[in-house]
């Protein structure tokens, strides 16, 4: 199945299907924009005038490119791998290719991704409208009910008031956030009983991020993370929230700190479970998450929404898109120079000790930032390591689809009841 590209009468529709579609009308504004789709030797303009799509043709300031046999990936039910997403397909898939203009195709990728999303609803003989998400419905949602507070935590010279929630009794699990976000990412988990039954879930926000405010005087958009400070941080409040020995979890960046503490407080752990983890991820920096000519609650959700499964709920989806669109000024940024810069464990992981706490990797099969080769490649270095890889997840497994996640999660837990 591909773009029916030669097809008059199929541009015709694409094009009028945009023209109509509601999403796209919201984000109307007043600026102009013309792209392309091109599949093979043939290519289907898309003209925004006034932020509107229109029938006419333009000029491309830039191209969206690959091969039919590519396309065809794309527009499969449940796309493979690599090729669900644009920046999957950007980072992963050597045929697809970016051309002209990179500044409007940052300033742009929203309404590029919902232009291919309304193509191949219409591929699959959608008639419009087309659903808002090409994600599947999550059906039945139970309620969180975190209990808050704030806790202050002081870090060398600085004094931070840390916001977290909890849930649940029993033994503790500590949930660290991924990059750029918040403890909202564990509200599902919160809310599942079989979890909550017999342990307790306590998810902080770091500081700058969700309900956790700047330290005192700090100047604003200065956030840059590291290693030493993000695991002082979590002593810090593990020490002030005299928590046990709890489980720590996490994924993404709060994953490959989940390695760190196995390597530097193994004796202060039950078990670790690091999710889209390795010892080093490069590529993850990029000029358009803090460029002043892109608007961040537009593009780093994007970045971002393409590391998510095509299985995983609508629903779930939606909220790490709005809490990414919501982050602070250079936060993200701030998170990935430890995520993709200062991170690098090369030297370290060899050296951790599964005999003095228990240490688990699960990695998605969807993530193309943390792909399952990089973890196993980071799990082969440690010794007694438990590894899996969850073929239906991407990368924010307890946020992006906490139910399925549940059924990876739950049988390591049972290991520490």
């Amino acid at each position: 199945m591909q773009f029916r590209l030669t097809d008059p009468a199929f541009r015709h529709v694409w094009r009028a299907a945009c023209a109509e579609d509601a999403v796209l009308a919201a984000w109307a504004g007043p600026w102009d924009v013309c792209f392309a789709i091109r599949s093979d030797v043939n290519e289907i303009n898309f003209s925004f005038v006034s932020g509107r799509c229109t029938i006419g043709d333009g000029t491309p300031a830039f191209t969206l490119a690959a091969p039919g046999a590519v396309w065809e990936k794309f527009l499969q039910p449940i796309p493979p791998r690599h090729h669900h997403a644009l920046f999957a397909l950007r980072m992963r898939v050597p045929e697809f290719s970016v051309g002209g203009d990179e500044l409007a195709f940052a300033q742009s990728v929203h309404l590029a991704r919902r232009v291919l999303e309304i193509g191949k609803f219409l591929t699959h003989g959608g008639s419009m409208p087309a659903p808002i998400s090409s994600h599947p419905p999550l059906g039945a949602d139970p309620a969180p009910d975190p209990h808050g507070a704030y806790m202050p935590v002081r870090v060398g010279e600085a004094d931070y008031k840390i916001y977290h929630e909890t849930a649940g009794i029993g033994r503790d699990i500590l949930c660290l956030h991924t990059a750029g976000a918040d403890g909202r990412q564990f509200h599902r988990l919160m809310a599942d009983e079989n979890i909550t039954r017999d342990h307790r879930l306590i998810a902080f926000d770091l500081p700058w991020h969700g309900k956790s405010p700047p330290p005192a005087g700090a100047i604003p958009g200065s956030w840059r993370l590291n290693t030493d400070l993000y695991v002082a941080l979590i002593m810090g409040f593990i020490r002030e929230k005299k928590l046990q020995k709890p489980i720590v979890l996490g994924a993404s960046m709060s994953g490959e700190i989940c390695l760190e503490l196995a390597y530097r407080y193994p004796e202060d752990f039950t078990a670790i479970i690091a999710c889209e983890a390795s010892e080093k991820i490069d590529g993850r920096k990029i000029a358009w998450a803090a460029h002043p000519q892109i608007n961040q609650a537009y593009f780093i959700p994007e970045w971002i929404r393409g590391l998510c499964a095509p299985q995983s709920p609508a629903e779930c989806v939606d909220d790490i898109f709005w809490g990414y669109a919501q982050g602070g000024q250079n936060t993200f940024v701030g998170d990935i120079e430890f995520y993709s810069a200062d991170w690098d464990a090369r030297e370290r992981v060899g050296r951790i000790d599964t005999n003095r706490c228990p240490l688990f990797m699960l990695t998605g099969a969807y993530d193309y930032s943390c792909t399952s080769e990089h973890s196993a490649a980071t799990a082969a270095k440690i010794p007694g390591v438990n590894f899996q890889i969850m073929p239906d997840i991407g990368h924010f497994p307890f946020a992006e689809n906490p139910k399925l996640f549940a059924t990876y999660l739950r049988p390591i837990l049972d290991r520490f009841v």
